[in-house]
Formats: C-alpha cells, structure tokens, sequence
C-alpha cells in the first residue's frame, strides 16, 4: 500500500534527508548509499537547496529513524559503515519521473515546469516543458486510493508569468491568496503615503518657521 502523505506528513527535516538521498542516488552514484556524515553534508549545502539548512547528526538521524518506520529509507547491508539509501518510489507508488520532480521541488522550493525540466538535467532529462506538465498533473490528480495528491499548482503571484508547482510530503501548503496579497500591499502602500505626506507637511511647516526667524 502507498504512503498516505495526508495522514502521515514528514517533516521539513525528513524531507531534507529523503529528497538528498533521491538526488545523491542519481548524481554521485559511485558514492551512493551515503554514509551518516556523507548526509548530512548533502542535507546542509548551500547550493540547489531553499532553505538552506544547518542539520545536526541527532536530526539525521531521529529523521532516518522515522523514514524507516514508513520504508521510505532503508539501511544498506555488506559494509564496515552504516549507509542509507531512499526507497520513495516503491513506498509512494511513483514512477522515476515522479520521484525526480518531488526530490527537487523538496530541494529547491515551489517552480514552475519549465524550472524543474531545467534543474532536473543531472537527475533525468525530460524530452519537453510538456512531459513535465503531464507527471505534474498525473501527481496533481492522484486518487484517493493511491495515497491522493502529491503536488499542487499553486496561484499565480502577483506579476508572475506562470504559476509553480508545490510538494504536498509536508501536508497541505499554505499559501497566501495573490488577491489577499494585493489587498494587503495596497493598504500599507496608502498608510506609507500618509505617513510621507505628513512628514512633508511637517518639515515645509518647520522650513517657513526657519525663514521667519532669520528675517
């Protein structure tokens, strides 16, 4: 049976640990599975990664434990070191396409399909923008008996020319409405403008008492 995000959601940490082993896997083969400090260097480099994280050993670790329950991480056998690697497309009933653009919307935060057919070159190339559109939707539209939805299409921001896809391995997204948004930025637009038209006002005030003493 594939995991049900909606009822067991990961963490921000888990999904850190998860989604590096999903790139690691496909990008450094050679030194994959990963050791504990192999992950955790992964987990916390600065590039390819929003946020950027400072992850302790007792954080990897406590999130691999949890991964472990749900067999989305097993441990490698056969070596002097412990080694994990990810077990996500099995355990979420995910083609390989999938797997790719959850691990890097994980990685690097909400983006359109042209952005992750671009950031996804060293995982897998997708033929097309169009490709990507249909594995996102394909996620978009899970049914209930698969585990549902894995993705959403968020609102367009305010400006945007495309709206970005966003991972649901955390739950629901919370994401301000761009009406909401607009609404709030035009009212502390009007505040700021009263605000600098009283400054103005106070400062034309104190120039003409200047000009007044000196006469």
């Amino acid at each position: 049976m594939n995991h049900d995000f909606r009822q067991r959601p990961l963490t921000q940490v888990q999904v850190r640990v998860l989604a590096t082993l999903m790139e690691k896997a496909r990008t450094v083969p050679d030194s994959y599975p990963l050791t504990l400090n192999s992950l955790q260097s992964g987990c916390n480099q600065k590039s390819s990664r929003d946020p950027v994280m400072n992850l302790s050993e007792a954080d990897i670790s406590e999130a691999i434990d949890a991964l472990r329950e749900t067999s989305l991480v097993i441990e490698s056998s056969g070596s002097r070191v412990t080694r994990y690697e990810h077990n996500f497309q099995r355990a979420a009933g995910v083609p390989e396409q999938s797997a790719v653009l959850l691990g890097l919307l994980v990685l690097r935060g909400p983006q359109t399909a042209g952005e992750l057919r671009i950031n996804a070159d060293r995982w897998y190339k997708f033929l097309d923008i169009a490709s990507v559109e249909a594995f996102l939707e394909e996620l978009a539209d899970r049914s209930d008996e698969k585990g549902g939805p894995l993705v959403v299409l968020l609102p367009k921001a305010p400006g945007a020319r495309e709206a970005r896809w966003a991972h649901l391995l955390c739950g629901a997204v919370e994401w301000p409405d761009p009406g909401t948004s607009s609404r709030a930025d035009t009212g502390v637009n009007m505040e700021l403008a009263e605000r600098v038209a009283q400054l103005e006002a106070r400062v034309e005030q104190m120039e003409k008492t200047l000009r007044e003493l000196g006469a």
